[in-house]
């Protein structure tokens, strides 16, 4: 198996993971929006979406989304995507199946992470440019 793909599903999956303890800081002049409306599929399947915006890195970077229900603490992990940092504005999409099926349409809360890793010491390290909290709508689709 080619080894881009590996690692570009263990960033997607690394950035999932940061997005339930990202901190509060993030980059200057770096930031991650996200769109009102979130989409559920009748398979559980959810899509976030929303826009980035990045510069000045050294490592892959990855968008990474997770969703609850309301004001309930939990959170479901609905993976990332690669980010490309540019300096132009982009727009991101993170798709992923919540099972057994716990959510439904109606008020929900998404949180999303832009991270890098960087590598310290020979360790991919993740480093925060932007996060972000919103209630959005969870629509069937």
């Amino acid at each position: 198996m080619p080894l881009r793909p590996v690692l570009g599903a263990l960033g997607a999956a690394a950035a999932t993971v940061l997005v339930l303890s990202a901190p509060a800081i993030a980059a200057p002049g770096d930031k991650v929006t996200i769109d009102r409306t979130a989409r559920l599929s009748v398979d559980g399947t959810v899509t976030v979406s929303g826009t980035y915006h990045c510069f000045g890195v050294n490592g892959p970077v990855f968008i990474g989304a997770a969703i609850g229900r309301g004001s309930s603490a939990t959170r479901y992990g609905i993976g990332g995507t690669r980010a490309v940092c540019d300096g132009a504005p982009h727009r991101w999409r993170a798709s992923g199946t919540v099972t057994p099926k716990r959510l439904r349409p109606g008020p929900a809360r998404v949180e999303a992470v832009l991270v890098e890793l960087r590598q310290h010491s020979g360790l991919p390290l993740p480093h925060f440019h932007a996060s972000r909290h919103r209630n959005v709508m969870l629509v069937a689709h």
